[in-house]
């Protein structure tokens, strides 16, 4: 099975392990669709998939949990908030961060949806190949 690394933010938070289904979410890295997209990924793979971000990136992490709960692929299970004591190099002290990490789980639809989109995308694929043309 192939292990999906991509959208793993190097974040080191004390006392923090890297779990398999966690995303941990940049709000600069990477568009936000790649987030929805790879938490499907990780929801296909694992059941269930935890969101995870810090200071500024919060918003993206409950826009791309809305976002998975109102296309009805996610129900939400858990809502942690606290704060992380980062490590600020430049500044040679720790800094305190807001942190939010959200547990989603696959929806009764899931596997119907992701089913329904990959025969749309197979479909679109076709018609952009011209073989489905009138």
């Amino acid at each position: 099975m192939e292990e999906i690394t991509e959208g793993v933010a190097n974040v080191t938070v004390s006392g923090d392990t890297q779990k398999k289904n966690r995303i941990q979410v940049s709000n600069t890295k990477k568009p936000l669709f790649f987030y929805v997209n790879l938490a499907k990924r990780y929801m296909q793979q694992y059941n269930e998939v935890e969101l995870s971000a810090l200071g500024m990136a919060i918003s993206t992490v409950v826009s791309i949990a809305e976002i998975l709960k109102n296309n009805g692929f996610a129900v939400e299970k858990k809502i942690m908030t606290s704060t992380a004591e980062i490590r600020d190099d430049s500044r040679g002290r720790p800094i305190s961060k807001a942190k939010i990490e959200i547990v989603l789980g696959k929806s009764e639809k899931f596997d119907e949806l992701m089913e329904a989109a990959a025969a749309a995308a197979a479909a679109d694929e076709r018609v952009g190949d011209g073989e489905e043309q009138s």
